[in-house]
């Protein structure tokens, strides 16, 4: 309100007072933008939180290329937090919070592997070569991440 009140002032001063209203409305208006620029950064803000549970720590180039460098800086910040605090969980190797996102029926799954993906290691030390139409029965804590990736998808049988 500082400067509306000095131009409005100013106006009366100089016998410019029908000038008031004009002068009280774009004020009005330039807070107004004010806060829905406020509003549209903060919702962009909540979309680039949530891109990484969807899609992990890495995201996808065309995903970043639509942001700029200091939305690019918050998530580089938001991950590492989300990554401290992971590890703080669960004893010493932390608990992945990201994973198991809607509970599951059953811990392993039916997968089929969309595109070329190199070597894929379970957890007890079998290592699979996710190649492109390929089908594995995997655990499914493994698959969740490749399949929001579009590496895996899940077989509905």
């Amino acid at each position: 309100g500082g400067l509306c009140l000095h131009q409005v002032n100013e106006a009366k001063s100089e016998g410019r007072a029908k000038l008031i209203p004009s002068i009280k409305l774009r004020h009005c208006c330039l807070l107004r933008n004010q806060r829905c620029v406020t509003a549209y950064l903060y919702d962009r803000l909540l979309r680039i939180r949530a891109l990484r549970w969807e899609y992990g720590s890495v995201l996808p180039a065309n995903v970043r290329f639509h942001m700029c460098a200091e939305e690019l800086q918050w998530f580089s910040q938001y991950k590492k937090s989300l990554a401290s605090f992971m590890r703080s969980l669960g004893g010493n190797e932390g608990l992945d919070i990201t994973q198991d996102m809607k509970p599951p029926k059953s811990l392993y799954i039916e997968v089929r592997c969309l595109k070329d993906h190199g070597e894929f290691e379970i957890d007890d030390g079998t290592v699979i070569l996710l190649k492109k139409n390929s089908q594995h029965f995997l655990p499914r804590w493994k698959c969740e991440q490749l399949i929001r990736q579009g590496v895996l998808e899940h077989v509905v049988s």
